[in-house]
């Protein structure tokens, strides 16, 4: 852009002045009054190409004064009278990437305009690479690069410069921030970030049809020049599919990919940086496109015809045989469908399709007769399950093929012929009598003669036999249809000449009713009232059962019950007086007489039992049973139930007693198993002094030892010591001296001790018992007499024996012991 058309732009706002100076000078621009839509229009102006503002070291308007202060006196602030208040003029700086030189690369220059350049002013900058990769002469405010620097890592750097007085160190202009920005060159070549790719497209789609997008990034600066601007090509693949130059769409090129021929392709696609100018830097990745299945291949049988054999004895779901029909697609466009075509071969065969390998499976519908015919031929039509309507005009998606079915002869068993499976005999028939007549025939060309037999499982009493030869049926024994009204046998036919060819057929034979028997009552009834009776037959008559009833002829005197027939095969009993006594006779027996309606007519006599039962004021029946209403006189139901429950509470309570009693037992153990341990008592109470003589039993301690008086001899005194000890009060001999005699056994003691010190240490899970001695005895008299002050009555003690009484009532025997032996001491002195 030239200097005009700047001046142009400019001029277009009315209150916006711009002051330039002339071309060859250091461009200086002094903004006054403008709006911020006229600095952005004024920015791209100087971005679009402004003479000299692109090389380092030309002054442009790019400035950013952001100290304190500078907002109320900014560079383009004019203040009263026209002057111009002192500010920053620095260039707009740029440092071009990848810089190579042995040198430090010159950025730019800051300058204050109260610069005489006399030395005075100290410049300084401060910030983002500042002292590292940054440097600045201090006294031009030249700065330079020191350090290869890269745009893609970092695009500005932001510093802040400071303009300080030499002598007194003082800002002479507010810190102020600016932008050193790394300008870029073409040094990154562009990458595909998203590979490997994978694309699929469907065979035969028409040219043009997209495939995928690649996309390539490009590290370069996209605002300047062409270094970021990436166009696409193929290299390898491109007589099959093309790339669209901006996008990078892949397309196809060709209509007739075919997957069956190839189904997939790789492509080489490149993307050229500098809008693949010369010299521009490429990259390259590779496409894997694959081509997809259509349903454009019909199914095709690979012969025409298939050949099978089957015996005619196969059963019905025999599979006879299996025939596929190729199709060169894949996946679902190869589910094939099957189906007979002729009428013959769909009554006798049936077809289905196996889902795994989709193969025809060709199965027995119908049994098969050699003699009938010895081969059929079946058409068998295969047929895509899915049909792409697009691909019809190719021709019919289905193919057909013949398969012969040979049927192979076997020797068959006898067949029943006709398969009646009823027959009805009288049960009145004789035994011999002929039942019916079954009948089998070989169904073979050798037409072999057929012997017959009945499977006795089917007829264990044998109540029926059967001719061999002629298949005739007769009863074995007497038949009866009350016992059993139908017989199911089964019947054998098989080769007189080859028993294991055997055929089976079940006959139920039903028996008819005959009048062979009488009418009985229904139950043996035993009626407490009068009520109505009937009877029943095992005979079942065409024409229904008719009974008359009447009383037995031993029954004419009876003068208490009387029987009337109600016609309609069923009886009623009354009673003939009014009253009956259960003390009296409390049971009845009515015998009746029963005749049916024949032919010939059958009687029976069946006996009625009636009790007499007792009831209450309303008529409800109490008792029938004799033995209860004599108790009742007696005994109430509620004195039973009282009578019950006392008695089982005095189970419990003797249960209750034998219980504890065991549970006491339990606890004892004999003194062989005593445990030591388990025998520590403990009293925490004082005891009641010498006073105290029921607390404890001291015979039990006396008994094992023999407390001797104490004689005068075997004190410690002298020869006169022996007459004082004898004339002591009698309360003396409660404090003995013990002494061992020779004749006591202490074995038991040494067995007890040395047994339990043995088991204790055997017994290795629990801790060792605590060392303890016994002292059960003293011994025998010591040569030294006793030292006890107690045993000392000599004349020379001094001891004063008074205190004792001052100690309360425990001590008052003892005080009064010693009290008496010092009154009769002084008595003697005296």
């Amino acid at each position: 852009m030239s200097a005009s058309s700047l001046k142009a732009t400019l001029h277009a706002a009315s209150w916006c002045t711009v002051v330039m100076a002339l071309p060859g000078f250091s461009w200086t621009v002094l903004l006054l009054l403008c709006t911020l839509e006229q600095l952005g229009a004024l920015a791209m102006h100087t971005e679009a190409g402004l003479p000299g503002l692109e090389q380092p070291g030309t002054l442009a308007m790019y400035t950013e004064a952001r100290g304190p202060g500078l907002e109320q006196s900014g560079d383009s602030m004019l203040l009263a009278g026209g002057r111009v208040k002192r500010g920053w003029v620095w260039n707009q700086f740029f440092v071009v990437e990848e810089y190579t030189g042995t040198e430090p690369l010159y950025v730019g220059k800051i300058h204050s305009d109260s610069d005489e350049g006399d030395g005075s002013i100290k410049y300084t900058i401060s910030g983002e690479g500042a002292g590292s990769i940054f440097l600045i002469d201090e006294v031009t405010g030249d700065i330079h690069a020191t350090e290869r620097l890269d745009r893609e890592q970092k695009t500005f750097y932001t510093l802040r410069a400071q303009a300080r007085d030499r002598q007194t160190n003082q800002l002479l202009e507010p810190e102020s921030e600016f932008i050193i920005k790394v300008q870029d060159i073409n040094d990154s070549e562009p990458r595909f970030l998203e590979g490997p790719y994978i694309g699929s497209v469907a065979e035969l789609s028409p040219i043009g049809t997209s495939v995928m997008q690649v996309m390539a990034s490009d590290a370069d600066d996209p605002t300047y020049g062409s270094s970021a601007r990436v166009v696409y090509s193929v290299l390898e693949g491109e007589q099959h599919f093309t790339v669209d130059s901006k996008t990078g769409v892949i397309r196809t090129a060709v209509a007739n990919l075919d997957r069956e021929t190839q189904d997939r392709y790789e492509v080489v696609i490149r993307a050229t940086d500098m809008a693949g100018q010369l010299g521009g830097l490429s990259g390259s990745t590779t496409v894997t496109i694959v081509i997809t299945d259509v349903n454009d291949n019909p199914p095709r049988f690979p012969q025409k015809m298939y050949q099978f054999s089957v015996v005619e004895t196969a059963l019905v779901g025999t599979a006879i045989g299996r025939v596929k029909a190729e199709d060169s697609d894949v996946g679902e466009n190869t589910d094939m469908t099957y189906q007979i075509k002729d009428e013959e071969g769909v009554q006798m065969f049936k077809v289905t399709t196996d889902s795994n390998t989709q193969e025809a499976i060709i199965t027995v519908q119908k049994p098969l007769d050699y003699e009938a015919k010895m081969v059929h031929t079946v058409v068998v039509e295969a047929l895509n399950k899915f049909v792409d309507p697009r691909f019809v005009d190719l021709g019919t998606f289905r193919d057909q093929t013949i398969v012969r079915v040979s049927v192979l002869d076997v020797d068959e068993p006898p067949e029943f012929r006709p398969p009646s499976d009823l027959i009805e005999v009288q049960e009145d028939a004789y035994v011999g009598s002929v039942v019916g007549v079954v009948t089998a025939l070989d169904p073979d060309a050798a037409n072999n003669p057929v012997r017959y037999a009945i499977d006795r499982d089917t007829d264990l009493e044998r109540i029926f036999d059967i001719d061999a030869n002629t298949g005739a049926i007769v009863t074995g024994k007497v038949l009866d249809r009350e016992t059993a009204g139908w017989h199911n046998i089964t019947v054998l036919a098989m080769e007189a000449d080859n028993h294991s060819q055997v055929s089976r057929a079940s006959l139920r034979i039903r028996i008819l009713d005959v009048n062979d028997n009488p009418p009985e009552l229904a139950t043996p009834y035993e009626a407490a009232l009068i009520q109505t009776i009937s009877v029943v037959d095992r005979d079942e008559p065409q024409s229904g059962h008719r009974f008359y009833f009447t009383l037995a002829p031993e029954a004419t005197d009876n003068h208490h019950f009387s029987l009337l027939d109600i016609q309609d095969n069923t009886a009623a009993v009354h009673t003939r007086r009014v009253g009956f006594n259960r003390q009296e006779q409390d049971i009845y027996f009515l015998p009746i007489l029963v005749v049916d309606s024949g032919p010939p007519a059958l009687s029976s006599t069946g006996t009625l039992t009636i009790r007499v039962c007792g009831c209450d004021s309303t008529g409800a029946i109490q008792s029938c049973n004799s033995t209860a209403y004599v108790m009742s006189g007696t005994l109430s139901p509620g004195a039973l139930i009282a009578l019950l429950v006392c008695i089982l509470i005095l189970i419990v309570l003797v249960l209750l007693i034998l219980t504890l009693k065991r549970h006491h037992k339990s606890h004892l153990t004999s003194e062989e198993d005593e445990d030591m341990r388990d025998n520590v008592i403990k009293y925490n109470d004082e005891g009641g002094g010498e006073q105290d003589t029921e607390a404890y039993d001291m015979s039990a301690l006396r008994s094992l030892y023999d407390f001797s008086e104490l004689k005068g001899s075997d004190g410690g005194g002298g020869p006169g010591d022996g007459g004082m000890i004898s004339n002591l009060p009698s309360e003396l001999h409660a404090l003995p001296q013990w002494f061992q005699n020779p004749d006591l056994d202490f074995s038991m003691f040494r067995d007890y001790i040395s047994r339990k010190v043995d088991q204790a240490d055997e017994d290795l899970s629990v801790p060792p018992y605590d060392s303890f001695q016994t002292y059960a005895f003293e011994g025998s008299d010591s040569p030294v007499p006793s030292l006890s002050s107690i045993n000392t009555w000599s004349t020379s003690s001094e001891q004063d024996f008074s205190y004792l009484s001052s100690w309360g009532p425990r001590f008052r025997q003892l005080a009064a012991l010693y009290a008496g032996h010092k009154g009769e001491e002084e008595s003697e002195e005296s």
